[in-house]
């Protein structure tokens, strides 16, 4: 394959596909419809002037075949006459218009087939274009829906490859982190608020208990006195099982309570 051959072959590739790119189905319906007018108009002129034709041919079969009938009378008149020499003449010029009359009548003939032909044609025609100019509104529609059907998918699968779109649903995610992050620390906060009033609470059951505990053991016996240095030893008074034993059960409740 040459060189330009296939330079050919390229260049009427990108032809074709610019003018597929470049066909609008509206305007092509149009034009479309607009052609078959033309041809509609064309046709009909075609049709006068056959018939037009086919009229003029009629007119001359008509006056050969009256020419005819006029010289053969001419030919009897001539005869009636004694003159046979003009009466000869007469039939001569009548085989001339017949012989005209046979011929244009032929041609009549094939005429009025060709008008009935081209008659039918138009018919056809008429049909065509009116069946093409109600198909056209419900095709335009029908391709603008198309269209539009069509770029609604491309705006959509392009939503996933839009910068725009991709940074909208990135700030998203960041306001989401942070909002996550405002909760955690709230929680957090509020725990530890929560477990220092827990201790607070715990520590003044037993600060308040351990008080009880000592004023119960200070107002029930007496602290034992060492004696002094170098001093006479005091006597040490015997401890009462009683008190003892009431101090044990005060004791057992408190911890109890515990």
């Amino acid at each position: 394959m040459g060189f330009f051959d296939r330079l050919s072959r390229l260049l009427r590739a990108n032809l074709n596909d610019l003018v597929s790119k470049a066909e609008d189905p509206a305007l092509i319906l149009d034009q479309s419809v607009a052609d078959m007018q033309a041809d509609l108009v064309k046709l009909r002129q075609a049709v006068a002037t056959a018939i037009a034709s086919q009229k003029r041919i009629q007119n001359q079969a008509e006056q050969a075949e009256s020419q005819a009938k006029t010289w053969y009378e001419r030919a009897e008149l001539a005869l009636k006459k004694n003159e046979e020499d003009l009466a000869r003449e007469a039939l001569a010029r009548r085989k001339t218009y017949q012989e005209t009359f046979t011929a244009l009548n032929n041609q009549l003939n094939s005429q009025a087939g060709q008008v009935d032909t081209l008659k039918r044609s138009l018919t056809a025609l008429e049909a065509k274009i009116a069946e093409a100019k109600t198909k056209k509104e419900m095709l335009k529609a029908r391709a603008q829906a198309a269209q539009a059907q069509e770029q609604l998918q491309s705006a959509v699968s392009n939503l996933g490859t839009n910068s725009s779109m991709a940074a909208f649903e990135q700030m998203e995610e960041k306001v989401q982190i942070l909002e996550a992050r405002s909760q955690a620390a709230a929680e957090l906060a509020g725990a530890d608020l929560e477990s220092q009033f827990a201790s607070l609470e715990g520590g003044n059951d037993v600060d308040d208990e351990l008080a009880a505990l000592k004023t119960r053991l200070e107002g029930g016996t007496h602290p034992i006195q060492l004696p002094a240095p170098n001093g006479p030893v005091p006597q040490l008074q015997p401890v009462q099982q009683q008190e003892v034993n009431a101090e044990l059960e005060e004791l057992k409740k408190s911890i109890d309570k515990l």
